[in-house]
């Protein structure tokens, strides 16, 4: 394959239904990550995130025929990930069960590259990050999934928009609206 940055996505899984193996290996090389991080954003559980990620991966390559260049590719793979991980939280609402109460503590921690800074404030870092993820967590659905989208897989409004079903006016009002919702979270856990 030549040189991988220079073929589109959209490209890629045209080559993937045209038969080529090698273009779907390297749409897991590509997405593996960013998928792992968003599942686990929403599930809060390592094993059940890569279950996830397994489950899209699958989806994707039993139903590569089902993908039209309508929508980027970006968007088709974002809303396989996300439907799946929305399905595992109606399950486990069902089922009421709390994960987060099992993992282990380094489970539960956001993982920020280290840049050198004092113990302090290092550890001062690590208590703000658990209050951010924690607050995330506490988001009604619908806000979680744009505030994931948006703040931290940095996804543009119209690929949002595309993958929530929601117009571009929705999106932006949404996304606004999770975040004021998010400093009251913060804001709560904080004075606790």
């Amino acid at each position: 394959m030549e040189d991988r940055f220079k073929i589109t996505d959209e490209e890629l899984i045209q080559r993937f239904q045209a038969g080529e193996e090698e273009a779907f290996e390297e749409i897991v090389h590509r997405y593996a990550n960013r998928l792992m991080n968003f599942a686990y954003r929403f599930v809060l559980d390592r094993e059940e995130a890569e279950d996830i990620v397994q489950d899209t991966f699958l989806k994707v390559y039993q139903n590569r025929h089902a993908y039209r260049e309508i929508a980027k590719f970006s968007t088709w793979i974002y809303t396989i990930t996300g439907n799946l991980a929305k399905t595992i939280l109606r399950k486990r609402r069902s089922r009421k069960l709390t994960y987060f109460s099992r993992m282990a503590p380094e489970e539960k921690e956001i993982d920020f590259p280290s840049t050198e800074h004092p113990p302090h404030d290092n550890l001062e870092r690590q208590v703000e990050a658990q209050l951010i993820q924690k607050a995330v967590v506490n988001l009604p659905e619908h806000f979680r999934t744009v505030i994931i989208l948006r703040d931290i897989q940095e996804l543009s409004y119209e690929e949002i928009s595309n993958i929530i079903a929601a117009p571009l006016g929705t999106v932006k009002s949404r996304i606004n609206r999770a975040r004021l919702r998010l400093q009251e979270e913060l804001e709560q856990l904080r004075q606790k």
